[in-house]
């Protein structure tokens, strides 16, 4: 299916909404792509500046948390991708996906929405379905930490999800949310300015300057979970959060116990 220009983000459009964070984006607008963090991972290594931002309408090969790919057709969602550099080493970048999580939630905030929440470590959810996900690659170089920021937004859900596919989490879309939609540029814009003022304050503090925000967010503070390692349950207990470098805690019989892997999946008991 070919996108119309007409109907793909305008850039010069997108700047005149970006309020204090206008400037700081270079944003490329493509109607088809393999995958935007590909693209822009290869783009760095050519020495693209931080805050190169590409936005597909459609991504034949987009990627997901553990490998899986993200479901989205043309106008249906909003995925793009994002070039940040840090000082310091990617050791330094513990939890950014994390505060990523932070930043998108209050950018749908600020265009109106309610009801939303955070699952460690990368999802957005309405109501306990998937309105969203976050996937963070992170390359060192001699100089910097480099992180490509993966965000992919339902905006209506696809009329063919895909039969025999089964969800860990049930899908939804911001159409359930909000109504009517916002206006993609605006839409857009938001979340630029809210990633823009997230990495300024992790480039400053790291995750931890963020931790009390993600907590506030967090769909299942406190609530008895399991996490899962290849569809086995590895560890159950109370889900305390996540510690100051963005590691899941769960209290066990053994006591609180920090959870890194990002084999681990998470779900309420």
């Amino acid at each position: 299916m070919t996108v119309s220009p007409s109907l793909l983000i305008d850039p010069l459009r997108l700047q005149t909404l970006l309020a204090e964070a206008r400037g700081r984006f270079d944003v490329d607008a493509l109607a088809e792509c393999e995958s935007t963090s590909s693209l822009l991972l290869s783009r760095a290594g050519r020495g693209a500046p931080s805050g190169s931002v590409i936005v597909a309408d459609r991504q034949s090969a987009g990627r997901g948390s553990r490998g899986r790919s993200w479901l989205a057709s043309p106008q249906a969602s909003l995925t793009f991708s994002v070039l940040w550099r840090f000082d310091g080493g990617i050791e330094h970048l513990s939890g950014l996906s994390l505060a990523v999580g932070v930043a998108v939630i209050d950018a749908l905030a600020a265009c109106g929405a309610s009801g939303l929440a955070l699952k460690w470590p990368n999802d957005i959810l309405h109501e306990q379905a998937k309105l969203g996900g976050i996937l963070i690659e992170l390359e060192s170089q001699p100089d910097c930490a480099l992180a490509v920021v993966g965000i992919g937004l339902n905006l209506r859900l696809p009329e063919n999800l895909g039969e025999g596919v089964e969800f860990a989490l049930p899908p939804a879309a911001l159409e359930g949310v909000l109504s009517p939609l916002p206006d993609r540029h605006v839409l857009f814009a938001q979340l630029l300015i809210e990633l823009a003022r997230v990495f300024d304050r992790f480039a400053q503090g790291g995750f931890a300057v963020l931790r009390d925000q993600w907590q506030a967010r967090h769909a299942w503070q406190d609530r008895p979970v399991r996490l899962l390692r290849d569809g086995r349950v590895e560890k159950e207990g109370i889900c305390r959060g996540a510690d100051s470098d963005g590691a899941l805690l769960v209290q066990t019989a053994a006591g609180v116990e920090r959870c890194l892997s990002g084999d681990l999946s998470l779900r309420a008991a």
